[in-house]
């Protein structure tokens, strides 16, 4: 199940990207529920994502 819940994640971020707010309020909900290599996972996701997306590379703060 912990897998499904990573993937939903994954969906549900690219969902909202084109809100900053709502991407930093949905990555901080996924990293309350995620486990800890998830989240490794999830970062490396994200600078991908976020490597064209300057407003959402604000985001990135609430991993560190």
């Amino acid at each position: 199940m912990a897998r499904a819940m990573f993937e939903y994640t994954l969906t549900v971020l690219q969902k909202v990207s084109f809100n900053s707010d709502l991407f930093c309020k949905e990555l901080g909900k996924a990293l309350k529920i995620l486990l800890p290599y998830e989240i490794k996972e999830l970062t490396i996701w994200l600078r991908e994502f976020t490597a064209n997306k300057p407003e959402l590379f604000v985001c990135m703060n609430l991993i560190k």
